[in-house]
């Protein structure tokens, strides 16, 4: 096999949708029993637990607020995280803006977008879950890229970076080095195609039936598209 990608890294900040994090995580936590030397870096703005109900909700969206939350403790931060070869972007509410309906939340995001700038140079894959693409579509890695996103939230994002070829149907896609998923679970089959693609499909069947998950196989099939007239 040739030489693989060890040093992975995801970002955190207040609001990230659990499991755009933890359905990746599991299956890296996984694969790393089969390809030697991984290595995960948790990084955010600061070294304080991230939650997953952001400190101000954006109820202007249609949504109430979480009764119910978990925060992740980081690693590291966006200053002191090393180069990474693998760098995941997940997505939340924490990336709307409380106060504009359907705006980003700089606030939050602006850290992110630069650090995302940062790491790219030295990145051999990034990576985006939900409304993840929406973020790093911010950092204008993304323009003239084909990108993919949560459907819940189609006739948002897109418009934050009209710039990007957003593909309305698909489960995920890939355009070069980077991976975008679409909402929230199909980060799962994203992250599987990714060790399909990198490590083997050997090595995906076998995670995926350890997981016990029947794995989406096709990009293109996604369940959730938007039909466009």
């Amino acid at each position: 096999m040739a030489q693989t990608p060890k040093k992975y890294g995801i970002v955190l900040y207040e609001g990230f949708q659990l499991l755009d994090v933890s359905g990746p995580l599991d299956i890296l936590n996984v694969l790393s029993t089969h390809a030697e030397g991984i290595s995960l870096s948790v990084i955010a703005e600061s070294l304080q637990p991230q939650s997953t109900s952001p400190k101000c909700f954006p109820e202007n969206m249609g949504m109430r607020a979480f009764t119910t939350s978990q925060s992740l403790t980081p690693t590291h931060t966006f200053e002191t995280a090393p180069q990474l070869d693998v760098l995941i972007i997940p997505g939340g509410m924490g990336c709307f803006d409380p106060n504009e309906t359907g705006k980003p939340n700089l606030t939050i995001l602006n850290p992110v977008i630069q650090f995302i700038l940062k790491q790219y140079p030295g990145l051999e894959y990034l990576l985006t879950v939900c409304t993840g693409s929406g973020i790093t579509s911010l950092s204008g890695l993304l323009d003239g890229k084909k990108a993919t996103g949560y459907k819940g939230a189609w006739k948002i994002i897109p418009p934050w970076r009209p710039e990007v070829n957003w593909v309305p149907s698909a489960r995920w896609v890939v355009d070069g080095n980077i991976w975008t998923s679409s909402g929230v679970s199909s980060g799962i089959d994203l992250m599987f195609g990714f060790v399909e693609d990198v490590y083997g499909g050997q090595i995906a069947q076998d995670i995926a039936l350890w997981m016990e998950y029947e794995r989406h196989l096709d990009p293109t099939a996604d369940p959730f598209g938007i039909k466009e007239n």
